[in-house]
């Protein structure tokens, strides 16, 4: 058992050391994102230790040790590829027991970034409500017993969803993770916010429920031992103990299973063949029957082509969620929150005008297929405006939405013409802008990894981008001047209705125009796209 132990331990060290040694830039980040978590726990501990003393400071730890396993139990589900040691089908073939491999992967996880990380949270929430000895004393064993809660959580979960995290279908659930971040960024701002009004006393009652909830029970009976609750103390440190031994049986069993059954994914391949459809299933993943809708020749083939890429190729569906996301909580929450203002309905727009940026690099090395049918500006401008026209199959509608939610949260229903006009004017000029930097600064995107980039063209992605960016803003300048010129002047207020035609045709005109002028450039240059979205 102790040299499956080591080995194990070892074999992790040994990822992480070959990892950094792949390249500077990666160790460069390794270290970077290193000392950015230990620096933020270490500000967390400083923080739960001014903590003390606080009437409301065991809410406080109760709460966080329950936030952290959280972390803990959703993080294998969104980013399966961060530890190579998550997989245990990897172990397969080796003479290995399921009991001896569990505590060996269970040691093996306490290594890395995380683990410290989670101790520091930890130490800091002990700390926070221990007094005297009888707190300190259930806080040695609090502590140890609630991190190993957690790296029991995380392995009992990725184990029950290995399968899953292995395939590619399952793969493509990491792209919810940009949704989770940018909605509990927003979560977080406005519970602070909401705590920072009406104070800390609003913990209570939810961290009453919680401290009986393992892992924070441990960190409950931290408080009830300095409280001279010894009896709660030993029942909630029980709780905490009784999970971890039920985590730990029920990730000895899935390994066993995964040890000696077969993995029924490549089973149903064949059966969906022998039925005569496809295992894919149909919907949007082939299109069906919204593809009927689709004009015909090339135009609807190219617009066919790009909602399929959305649908099923996992880093475009990830930039897609994340602006989706981003798009609609960044307007709607500040609304709700009574600090946004009207025009932060434009942001849904600009989110999602992005996506026209670098349009060629999505299809990596197999652009040369399209690059084929391109003989003439005439082609490259129909590829353009097929590509433009699938975007805006999503952006027009979600714009108008978030337009109509964010209006309807503030009330302010006078101003939702002029703001809808000039969100649409913005995508009109963001799409402009992306066919013609899609032209002329394209660059490649890695299929695997987290990687948006490829590198060695971070630069040229960042003028791509803010350049493109920059130059929407500017091409929207007549539609803004028109708009504070109404709203400035006496009596124009009664005209700001105009603004909604007037930016829906001078967001299709210069739609239009940047994409007629980029077409010359698309089709001169197509082996100098080929080669720069290649590079991946």
């Amino acid at each position: 058992m102790t040299d499956v132990t080591a080995t194990v331990v070892r074999l992790k060290l040994s990822l992480l050391r070959n990892g950094l040694r792949q390249s500077g830039g990666r160790r460069a980040a390794f270290v970077a994102s290193a000392v950015v978590a230990l620096l933020f726990a270490v500000l967390q501990l400083l923080g739960l230790v001014l903590l003390r003393g606080h009437a409301h400071a065991d809410a406080v730890a109760v709460l966080g040790a329950a936030v952290l396993a959280l972390g803990w139990a959703v993080m294998p589900l969104f980013f399966p590829g961060g530890d190579e040691t998550l997989d245990p089908t990897r172990l397969v073939m080796l003479p290995l027991r399921p009991r001896p491999l569990v505590r060996a992967l269970l040691a093996a996880s306490l290594v890395g970034i995380g683990p410290l990380f989670s101790l520091l949270l930890l130490v800091g929430c002990a700390v926070a409500v221990a007094h005297g000895a009888a707190g300190y004393g259930v806080a040695v064993v609090a502590v140890p017993l609630a991190l190993l809660v957690c790296v029991a959580l995380a392995r009992a979960v990725a184990a029950a969803n290995v399968r899953l995290l292995s395939s590619r279908k399952g793969r493509d659930l990491a792209v919810l993770s940009g949704l989770v971040i940018a909605v509990g960024a927003q979560l977080v701002n406005f519970g602070a916010q909401s705590l920072g009004s009406a104070g800390l006393g609003r913990l209570a009652p939810v961290a009453d429920v919680v401290r009986w909830l393992p892992p924070a029970s441990a960190i409950g009976a931290v408080h009830a031992a300095s409280e001279g609750s010894y009896g709660t103390a030993l029942l909630q440190l029980a709780l905490s103990l009784a999970a971890l031994a039920l985590l730990v049986g029920a990730w000895a069993r899935t390994l066993t299973r995964l040890m000696t059954a077969p993995d029924g994914s490549t089973l149903q391949a064949p059966e969906a063949a022998a039925r005569g459809r496809s295992p894919e299933g149909g919907g949007l993943g082939r299109l069906g029957r919204p593809g009927r809708l689709l004009p015909g020749g090339r135009t609807g083939t190219v617009m066919a082509r790009s909602l399929r890429y959305v649908w099923r190729d996992p880093k475009t569906k990830a930039a897609w969620v994340t602006s989706l996301a981003i798009g609609l909580i960044v307007p709607v929450f500040n609304a709700l929150q009574g600090t946004g203002s009207i025009y932060f309905a434009c942001f849904a727009a600009g989110m999602l005008g992005i996506q026209m940026y670098n349009q060629f690099g999505q299809d990596t090395s197999a652009f040369w297929m399209v690059a084929m049918t391109v003989s003439s500006a005439r082609d490259a401008y129909v590829e353009l405006r097929g590509r433009a026209l699938a975007l805006l199959v999503i952006t027009l509608p979600y714009t108008t939405l978030v337009t109509v939610l964010t209006t309807a949260v503030l009330g302010d229903w006078p101003r939702l013409p002029e703001v809808l006009g000039l969100a649409f004017a913005l995508l009109g000029a963001m799409l402009a802008t992306g066919a013609w930097t899609s032209a002329r600064f394209p660059y490649s995107i890695p299929q695997e990894g987290h990687r948006n980039v490829a590198p060695g063209q971070t630069g040229l992605a960042c003028v791509a981008i803010f350049g493109g960016m920059v130059s929407a803003a500017l091409l929207c300048a007549p539609v803004i001047a028109l708009t504070i010129a109404l709203n400035a002047s006496a009596g124009g207020a009664e005209w700001t209705w105009l603004l909604l035609p007037v930016g829906t045709i001078y967001g299709a005109t210069i739609t239009w125009t940047g994409l007629r002028l980029a077409a010359p450039r698309t089709a001169a240059c197509l082996p100098e796209i080929l080669t720069a979205v290649s590079k991946g």
